[in-house]
């Protein structure tokens, strides 16, 4: 089932246009600082989050991390993940955010 879903990710990757992925890291920001600090360290400013959850610094330094990898797992989040209700778009902006901390 794993590789279904990555193959599916994968063609949907290749067969959307360059535009379709232009997502906006600032806007992720944002995002993060409003939902994400209470679990996760979302920048280099936050001093504090919880031994539960990695910081997204780390997410992104993850070998085959990238946007569109963690936009799909944003929108589907795992069982201790809150479900956030995430548009694509805010999913997309969040990992343009992830990523940019590489």
């Amino acid at each position: 089932m794993t590789r279904f879903f990555a193959a599916l990710l994968s063609f949907t990757v290749l067969a959307a246009p360059a535009s379709a992925w232009a997502a906006d890291a600032a806007n992720g920001k944002r995002l993060a600082e409003r939902w994400c600090v209470t679990c996760h360290i979302v920048s280099n400013q936050q001093k504090s989050g919880t031994t539960q959850a990695p910081p997204f610094s780390e997410i992104a330094k993850r070998p085959h991390i990238d946007a569109p990898m963690v936009a799909f797992f944003l929108m589907n989040p795992h069982p201790r993940m809150p479900d956030m209700n995430l548009s694509r778009t805010e999913a997309a902006d969040l990992a343009a955010y992830i990523v940019s901390l590489k």
